[in-house]
This record gives structure tokens, C-alpha cells and sequence, in this order.
């Protein structure tokens, strides 16, 4: 007397996870420029074409870390593997990486991108650094 079951095949996961990989534009690219942003809490990863605007994005955040571990090197790891998936479908032949910020993930996220094949034709560091700094404290009067 009660309701009918319905019964379902296919989970779920698994169509999220390679849809967030192959839902990518149909603009081919085989030149592009990378940009990681390391910060001591996060990571973020953003690929842009040759004159700088943003075709794919991502970060340690959005991937599923929390806290703390959006900041490690494994979380960076990641990201640059997703990103470069992602640039693979567009045709992405090489990378100019720009890298900013003094976050552990700065060197893990560009060795991820490139454990899928895409060379890499130069690296920068564009980290602002202090001159001289701000101005020291008075000595202290007692």
C-alpha cells in the first residue's frame, strides 16, 4: 500500500566531478599565460590568453579544502593538475608562468601543471618586495 521505489542507476559523484572538466569553452589555445597567486592561507591558479584575459580559474578553496589546508602545497598540487586537464581540452601547447606571493604552494601548483605535458617557456616572479620597509618604533620613554 505504500509508495513504489524507483530505482536509479548512475551516481551522482561521479558525473559532477568530470563535468567540472569537460564543461570548457570551445576557444582553442595553444599559447597562454599562467598566474599563481600563493598566499599563506590559499592558492590560487588563473590561466589567461596571450593578452592577458581569463579564460579558466581556479583555487585550493574551491576544490573542497577548508582552512588551514588550503594553504599546503598538496592542496596547490591540485589545482594545477585541475587547471591543467582543463587547458588540454582547449589545446594548450605551452605556458608562461607569473608567479605572486610567498605561499608554500608557489613552486607545487607550477610542478602540477606540468606533470600533464604542457611545457613551460618561462617563469617570473613578480612578488612586491620592500625597499626599505616601514618606520621603525620610537625607543620606548620609562
Amino acid at each position: 500500500m505504500g509508495k513504489k521505489r524507483i530505482v536509479t542507476t548512475g551516481t551522482k559523484e561521479t558525473e559532477g566531478k568530470e563535468s567540472s572538466v569537460k564543461t570548457v569553452s570551445k576557444k582553442k589555445l595553444e599559447v597562454g599565460i599562467l598566474f599563481v597567486q600563493s598566499t599563506y592561507n590559499n592558492t590560487k591558479v588563473m590561466l589567461a590568453d596571450t593578452k592577458g584575459n581569463a579564460v579558466l580559474w581556479s583555487s585550493s578553496g574551491s576544490l573542497g579544502f577548508k582552512g588551514a589546508k588550503k594553504g599546503t602545497p598538496f592542496a596547490a598540487a591540485k589545482v594545477g593538475e585541475l587547471l591543467a586537464d582543463k587547458a588540454a581540452l582547449l589545446g594548450m601547447k605551452e605556458v608562461a608562468v607569473i608567479i605572486n606571493g610567498v605561499g608554500s604552494g608557489r613552486e607545487s601548483a607550477v610542478r602540477g601543471f606540468t606533470s600533464k605535458g604542457i611545457n613551460i617557456t618561462s617563469i617570473k616572479d613578480v612578488t612586491p618586495v620592500p625597499h626599505n620597509g616601514p618606520k621603525p618604533p620610537k625607543p620606548r620613554r620609562v
